[in-house]
C-alpha cells in the first residue's frame, strides 16, 4: 500500500510539474529601453493597456541622460539581449541600420498595414529612414521633439515691463518671431530687478561633454540657413559649414551667451536650463518640448505663468530635431512580441492617448485633429517646430563627428578662442579627416 501510495504521489507530482512548468515558461514579457525622464513615466502608464489587451508584460529600463548613449550604444555594439525594444536617438539610426543593430521594418509594416505616410514626414525622415530619405525603415516615429523656448508670460504682461520695453525698442514685447527680437528681450531682462530680485535674459545650451552646445548653436544656425554639405555633393562642406550665414549665426550665439545668460552658465544643458528657469533666474529658456508639460505644471512657473514658442526665424525657418524612433533590437529573442508591441503603439487610438498622457505623437491622426492646437498651450509651437526641423549627421560614426563640433564651438562661444570663421574652418578640417578615414572622401 505504501508503495502504491508513493507511486501515486510521484505520478501526481509529475502531472503538477507538467502543468505548471509550461505555464511559467509561457509568461510573456518584453524589455524596453529609453531615457529616464518624464515621458518615460507616461509610456509606463500607456503600456498598461498593451498588457491588458495582450497579456504581454512590459519591463522597462530607463537610463539617465548623462549615461543614456553610453549604456545603450555599448549594449548594441556588444550584441546584447537585454532590450527587445529600444527608443533610440535620431542620430543612432544610421549605425542601427548599417551595423545590423535594428530590425528592418518594411516587411512588417506592409504585413500589418502600417503606412509611414500616416506619420509627419519630417519625423519619418529624421527617426526612421536609412539611407536618409529612402523607403528603408528601421524605426517607427515614437516621440517627436525639437529644441524650442519658454518665457515668463507673467513678467512680459506686467504693465511696467510692457511700457519700458516699448519705449526702449519701439515695439510690443511678446514671444519673439526672430532671433534679433529674442536678443532684444534677453538684453532687456539682463540684470533687471523684478519683484525685488535680479533677473537674467536667457538660459541656453553651452554644455561641452556630450551634445549640448551643438544642439544650441545649430538652433541659431538652422535659422540662418546652415547646411552641412553641398546638396548634390555629399560630404563636400566648404562654403556650407563655414558660409557667411553660418559664421554670422555662430557670432550671434556667442553674443547671446556673453550678454544675457545667468552667472556660471558655461557648461549648461537640459537640467541646468530647467533649474535656471524654474528658480526664477531667467526670462527665457531654451529646451526640448519633452520638458514642457512639466514646466506647465510647475508650482513656481506653471499654471499660466509660462508661455511657449517655437525656435525663432531669422534668414529662414529652422529648428533642431530632438526625439526618438522605436526600434526592434535584432539580437532580441522576442522579436515577435516586440513587433506586436510596435503594432499596438502605431494605432491612431493609442497615439491619441500617448499625446494626452504627455507623449509627443508624430501621427497625423493626432496632429491634424482640429482640436490639437488647443489641447495644450505648447501644442501650436510643437506643430510649427516639427515642420521645420533639421538634424545633426546621422552617420554610423556620428560620435566621431559630434565631438569635434562640441570642441570647436565651445572653444569659440565659451572659451573665446579665435573667430567664428576660424572655428568653422577647423571643424571642416576635423570632419574631413573623419570622412576620409571612413572612406567617404
Amino acid at each position: 500500500m505504501k508503495v502504491l501510495m508513493r507511486s501515486f504521489l510521484v505520478f501526481a507530482l509529475l502531472i503538477i510539474v507538467g502543468i505548471s512548468s509550461p505555464a511559467i515558461a509561457k509568461e510573456k514579457f518584453i524589455t524596453l529601453g529609453w531615457a529616464a525622464w518624464d515621458p518615460a513615466n507616461a509610456l509606463v502608464e500607456l503600456s498598461k493597456d498593451f498588457t491588458k489587451k495582450t497579456g504581454i508584460k512590459v519591463q522597462f529600463e530607463f537610463v539617465p541622460w548623462t549615461n543614456f548613449a553610453d549604456r545603450m550604444l555599448n549594449e548594441l555594439n556588444q550584441g546584447g539581449k537585454t532590450f527587445d525594444i529600444l527608443i533610440g536617438d535620431s542620430q543612432w539610426i544610421g549605425g542601427g541600420a548599417v551595423y545590423g543593430h535594428y530590425v528592418k521594418l518594411n516587411d512588417f509594416f506592409d504585413k500589418e498595414g502600417i503606412d509611414m505616410n500616416d506619420f509627419l514626414a519630417p519625423t519619418v525622415y529624421g527617426y526612421s529612414t536609412w539611407p536618409k530619405g529612402t523607403p528603408n525603415y528601421y524605426a517607427l516615429p515614437a516621440f517627436g521633439d525639437a529644441n524650442a523656448w519658454v518665457y515668463r508670460k507673467d513678467w512680459f504682461n506686467k504693465p511696467e515691463i510692457k511700457k519700458a520695453f516699448k519705449e526702449k525698442y519701439g515695439y510690443e514685447i511678446g514671444p519673439p518671431g526672430t532671433w534679433t527680437e529674442l536678443m532684444d528681450i534677453a538684453k532687456f531682462f539682463q540684470g533687471r530687478v523684478i519683484d525685488g530680485k535680479k533677473r537674467f535674459g536667457a538660459a541656453i545650451f553651452t554644455e561641452r561633454g556630450s551634445e549640448g552646445i551643438t544642439m544650441g548653436v545649430t538652433s541659431a544656425m538652422y535659422a540662418w540657413g546652415f547646411k552641412y554639405e553641398h546638396p548634390k555633393k555629399p560630404y563636400h562642406m566648404e562654403g556650407y559649414v563655414n558660409s557667411p550665414q553660418a559664421v554670422e549665426a555662430l557670432e550671434f550665439y556667442k553674443e547671446l551667451y556673453q550678454c544675457c545668460t545667468p552667472p556660471g552658465h558655461s557648461d549648461a544643458y537640459m537640467v541646468a536650463d530647467l533649474d535656471a528657469y524654474d528658480s526664477g533666474q531667467v526670462a527665457m529658456q531654451m529646451n526640448w518640448y519633452a520638458f514642457f508639460p512639466g514646466i506647465n505644471k510647475s508650482e513656481n512657473v506653471g499654471f499660466g505663468k509660462t508661455g511657449f514658442f517655437s525656435n525663432p526665424d531669422q534668414l529662414t525657418s529652422g529648428a533642431t530635431l530632438g526625439g526618438q524612433g522605436m526600434s526592434v533590437v535584432s539580437y532580441s529573442d522576442k522579436k515577435d512580441l516586440a513587433l506586436e508591441y510596435m503594432k499596438w503603439f502605431a494605432s491612431p487610438e493609442v497615439q491619441k492617448k500617448w499625446w494626452k498622457l504627455g507623449g509627443y505623437s508624430c501621427h497625423k491622426a493626432v496632429l491634424n485633429d482640429p482640436d490639437f492646437v488647443n489641447s495644450q498651450p505648447y501644442a501650436q509651437g510643437f506643430l510649427d517646430s516639427m515642420q521645420k526641423v533639421n538634424d545633426f549627421w546621422q552617420e554610423p560614426f556620428f560620435v566621431e563627428l559630434m565631438l569635434p563640433m562640441q570642441k570647436r564651438v565651445h572653444d569659440y562661444v565659451v572659451g573665446g578662442k579665435g573667430t567664428a570663421k576660424q572655428a568653422l574652418d577647423l571643424l571642416i578640417k576635423d570632419w574631413k579627416e573623419v570622412f576620409e578615414e571612413e572612406g567617404k572622401l
